[in-house]
């Protein structure tokens, strides 16, 4: 899939997961060094939140609304990933009370199992997965423009929906 940055075109590696498919599974490190799968998560709405870089102030700013946002959900965790090392997305929660889940993406994987990974970047694209209690991805967006937002409301709309669901 193409995508830009600041008008420049860039290629992700693959497929993406489509609307109605089940996320691809994954294993990956938290700031504690712990590891974290998706399969933790059965039974709770997901946000995956996918992001390029968290030391720039679009990909601050996607990490800081989700982790506002979503503390007003229930049973729904957020789950943010990037290529950033752990030591990157650990200064940036500092000075702050994060309550998404920061996940490091050393190897790649993710990224490349989720069709995300631009090689050229070395760095993710930007997206936004909902998933239901299942694994089943109900709301999907790849932004077409790196610098530029998601739609967080859509993604938080699709979330309350699903946690209305679990009721």
């Amino acid at each position: 899939m193409d995508v830009t940055l600041k008008g420049e075109k860039f290629q992700t590696n693959g497929p993406i997961p489509e609307l109605g498919e089940y996320a691809p599974s994954f294993n990956l490190k938290n700031l504690k060094n712990e590891d974290v799968k998706l399969s933790d998560f059965e039974g709770e709405v997901v946000i995956l939140s996918t992001f390029p870089d968290i030391e720039t102030s679009t990909c601050a700013r996607q990490t800081d609304t989700f982790n506002e946002k979503a503390k007003k959900l229930s049973n729904t965790t957020v789950l943010s990933v990037s290529t950033n090392t752990v030591e990157q997305q650990s200064a940036w929660g500092q000075s702050k009370e994060v309550e998404t889940v920061l996940l490091h993406d050393s190897e790649r994987t993710f990224a490349k199992t989720y069709g995300l990974y631009i090689e050229r970047l070395d760095k993710i694209a930007r997206a936004v997965f909902v998933l239901n209690r299942h694994g089943q991805i109900v709301h999907r967006e790849i932004v077409k423009e790196m610098s530029g937002d998601p739609h967080f409301e859509e993604a938080l709309s699709a979330a309350r929906h699903e946690e209305a669901e679990l009721n």
